[in-house]
């Protein structure tokens, strides 16, 4: 079945054929499917500042002042942490502070931003803090969903830029969004305990993190493998958060040296951080990625074994992922940290001010 495509892009594909005979018959259609991406992906935003608009709708004066920061803002840009309530003081709107209504026009901001599995990881990465809690908390220290916390840097727009902050304990979403772009790092999603039952189903919020790491690994043969695997011991993220600016030499084997499907397994490993954002946003970001494949980077750290205590990470020009499992709180396999940069566009920084 052909891709539907609108009048207007229609429209200007024929004027292009038109007025340069010559382009490549490829390059039309690039620009077309370019076109139609641009219009899913400007469709999100605008679900996404709808739903924006009538969750800061349902909020009384001292909340939505709570709420919303200047663009400008770069100290609220980067407040956020790992650390729970009682070490770590975040601002915004506390979701214990909302009614049940408020808390469900919160929820529906994030369902129309990220993706329904990113949605889903988010959800599963809050109830084991609700877990943790429940479990028994150190005095002075808060866990628990009520401790999760929303906030908007810069007015929600469908053209300038502005940002969407969610998180607590283990968690940090930062989407920077202008028009059809969107950026998602720096982000940080982790969980304790990294496995819990719920209704009877065992809840893995970062099992597929896991598995398909191990999968990779292990599909290297013995000249491949030696060239993933670190030297040395690395027991917590390195560029994690209180990272920022910060940058590390690519150290591991270089995707270039890997088999088609290898590469395959690199690329869907990235995807588990990349695929947290809406659709549009995350297949841009993968083609990119892919794009810069030959100079992208695995590197792994501690036993390949499933179901160890490993770290491993990837690193290409444009994008930066850890995973670190910690030694705190019992197994280190029950407690897991990861981030997720950009060193070129952290915050979208690309997209200048409004």
């Amino acid at each position: 079945m052909s891709p539907r495509i609108s009048p207007a892009t229609r429209a200007l594909v024929a004027a292009l054929v038109l007025t340069s005979v010559s382009q490549p018959l490829w390059s039309v259609h690039s620009l077309a499917a370019d076109s139609t991406a641009s219009s899913v992906a400007l469709a999100v935003t605008g679900k996404t500042v709808a739903a924006a608009e009538a969750f800061l709708a349902k909020l009384d004066e001292t909340q939505r002042a709570k709420a919303v920061f200047a663009y400008t803002d770069d100290v609220q840009r980067a407040n956020w942490s790992n650390l729970p309530t009682g070490i770590y003081h975040r601002a915004g709107v506390r979701f214990g502070d909302l009614s049940k209504p408020q808390r469900e026009a919160a929820m529906a901001v994030l369902a129309a931003a990220l993706s329904p599995r990113g949605y889903q990881k988010t959800v599963d990465i809050v109830t084991a803090d609700q877990v943790l809690k429940e479990s028994g908390s150190p005095q002075g220290i808060a866990f628990g969903e009520d401790e999760f916390y929303i906030s908007f840097v810069g007015k929600p727009s469908t053209t300038t830029p502005w940002m969407l902050q969610f998180g607590g304990h283990h968690l940090a979403l930062n989407l920077t969004i202008r028009g059809a772009d969107g950026v998602l790092t720096p982000s940080h999603t982790a969980a304790q305990p990294a496995t819990y039952t719920l209704n009877g189903k065992t809840i893995r919020p970062l099992g597929a993190e896991n598995d398909l790491a191990f999968k990779l690994i292990n599909s290297l043969d013995s000249t491949q493998q030696p060239k993933a695997i670190l030297g040395s011991r690395f027991r917590d993220l390195v560029l994690g958060p209180g990272q920022d600016g910060k940058t590390i030499m690519p150290e591991g084997i270089r995707a270039s040296a890997l088999t088609p499907a290898q590469q395959k397994l690199l690329l869907d490993l990235a995807n588990e951080w990349v695929g947290i954002s809406n659709e549009a946003t995350a297949k841009a970001k993968l083609a990119e990625i892919r794009a810069n494949l030959a100079d992208t980077y695995f590197a792994w750290s501690g036993p390949t074994t499933p179901g160890s205590a490993a770290y491993f990470r990837i690193q290409g020009p444009t994008v930066v992922i850890e995973y670190a499992p910690q030694n705190l709180g019992g197994a280190p396999t029950n407690h897991i940290h990861t981030i997720y940069r950009d060193p070129t566009n952290d915050y979208g920084r690309k997209f200048g001010r409004p």
